[in-house]
């Protein structure tokens, strides 16, 4: 279900730093706005709290977690109700148990060799981390020689002003963390630029249909 909300809206919202308090209203504003897809990174303050609260009330949509750096985190993002484990780097272990656990992982990967060490582990989708640095030319260089199907996804620094670049490129998705919410803002900010971002992307959607149909 999890890869499959992303085809309908490619935009994984990271609330790092998202506190329980904050989090319904949070994510009522997100879902409200087209996002499918929600992620707590495990440093935020009681992130298996703020997951369990949205996993309860929005049972239908993927809520992950986001930072999982050690195995026995796993367990409790599946407790809290997460489908999804993302993490920073590559680990193997963390990767082979979140599949025989049933859940979807994301690892982070910085180069070629890394993205092909994931997939025979069985990664269901790759996080291009970090995007800013990496670019989007990359992206394009790596889906070149990955196996056909390789769904890479840009995190960290992807805002408005590169979404385009790197869906351009083939990404599959990206990750929003710092441009979409921060814990500074309010649930109507952060629901008036989940809003600009889906806009954004359904344009430029719009605008790689017309250009293959044309």
């Amino acid at each position: 279900m999890v890869l499959k909300r992303l085809l309908s809206t490619p935009l994984i919202a990271i609330l790092r730093g998202i506190s329980p308090a904050n989090a319904l209203a949070v994510g009522e504003k997100l879902i409200a706005a087209g996002f499918e897809v929600i992620e707590i990174p495990l440093n935020s303050p009681e992130p298996f709290k703020s997951m369990e609260i949205l996993a309860r009330e929005f049972p239908d949509y993927p809520i992950g977690a986001g930072t999982v750096l050690e195995l026995d985190q796993i367990k409790k993002v599946q407790d809290a109700g997460g489908q999804l484990i993302l993490m920073p780097h590559l680990d193997a272990d963390i990767v082979k148990m979140s599949k025989a656990m049933g859940l979807v992982c994301i690892p982070g990967v910085a180069t070629p060799s890394e993205a092909f060490m994931a997939l025979r582990c069985g990664a269901d989708a790759l996080k291009m981390f970090p995007a800013e640095t990496l670019g989007a030319a990359a992206v394009k260089a790596w889906l070149a020689v990955l196996p056909g199907g390789t769904k890479l996804i840009p995190f960290g620094g992807v805002n408005q002003d590169n979404m385009q670049a790197f869906f351009d490129a083939g990404a599959h998705a990206v990750g929003l963390g710092s441009s979409l919410f921060r814990p500074e803002f309010s649930p109507g900010r952060v629901g008036e630029l989940a809003q600009d971002f889906v806009r954004a992307f359904r344009s430029t959607s719009q605008k790689r249909e017309l250009r293959r149909g044309g």
